[in-house]
């Protein structure tokens, strides 16, 4: 049985978008994002399953950081419908509520719902963590946004569903692991690379410029600084197709020489759409 690490408290969506691609596998919860991928890293699970954007609040930094640095590659992806709840505890009522706590991106997806409430955000490392403080503290004055598990999990009562401000609200979420091969193409493949670019002239367009000769579909193209020279930064780019893929081989092949650094992440079946 597989052992899958994840961020955050059980009940959170990482521990559901786990279970969606793990069924019946056996859960780590782990503190912080760089301890779910330490857990792999250090063989205490075999996978990790990790949120790498929203489709409300867009990525997720602090992921994208620490994929640059892992050894571990993308093999897998999986999408994870949010859905939150206003959750306290029991015998509270909406009028007491003065304070909602939540990891940012959840409180983030949740800004005109808690104006509107006149409810002050207070951020917190996790969705579910938010709910087992609330219930841990006793706060009358305070509730947590999560999920509707995380609320049956604690035994909390949920004074109100659906909480978002878009309701096609879901997350995206790769696999992370050890391996080293890769899996065989069926057309269904996505592929996730990380480069940076020489400081010369149209570097960037000369290399997206390679995709489009290769009619290869970009799906995402992200930048974040490299934290080691200002002002410079890495280009995490998700595409169609697998890195076997002849027209795949090609383009990556071409964009080699005109990168300062080159990492090709994985490559994963796409997660069915949402």
């Amino acid at each position: 049985m597989a052992r899958v690490a994840f961020q955050g408290e059980r009940g959170a969506y990482s521990e559901m978008a786990a279970l969606q691609y793990f069924p019946g596998a056996t859960l780590v919860p782990k503190k912080s994002f760089s301890d779910a991928f330490s857990a792999v890293e250090e063989k205490k699970a075999g996978f990790a399953v990790i949120p790498v954007e929203n489709s409300i609040e867009g990525s997720v930094g602090e992921v994208y950081d620490l994929l640059a640095g892992t050894r571990l590659a993308a093999v897998g992806e999986v999408h994870q419908r949010v859905r939150h709840c206003l959750i306290a505890n029991r015998g509270v009522k909406m009028g007491d509520v003065k304070v909602a706590y939540s990891h940012p991106q959840a409180l983030g997806q949740c800004r005109a719902y808690l104006q509107k409430k006149k409810m002050q955000a207070m951020p917190a490392y996790d969705t579910a963590g938010s709910v087992k403080m609330v219930k841990e503290q006793k706060l009358r004055d305070a509730a947590a946004i999560a999920s509707r598990r995380a609320a049956e999990l604690y035994g909390m009562e949920i004074l109100d569903e659906g909480i978002e401000d878009r309701k096609n609200n879901y997350t995206r979420f790769l696999v992370m692991s050890p391996a080293k091969k890769l899996p065989k193409s069926d057309g269904s493949y996505k592929t996730s690379i990380i480069f940076s670019v020489k400081h010369v002239p149209g570097a960037l367009f000369g290399i997206l410029g390679e995709f489009a000769i290769g009619r290869l579909n970009l799906t995402k193209i992200e930048s974040r600084p490299t934290k080691e020279t200002p002002w410079e930064y890495n280009f995490y780019v998700d595409f169609e197709g697998h890195a076997a893929d002849a027209a795949a081989k090609k383009a990556l092949a071409a964009i080699r020489g005109r990168t300062s650094y080159l990492k090709v992440l994985g490559s994963y079946k796409k997660a069915e759409s949402a």
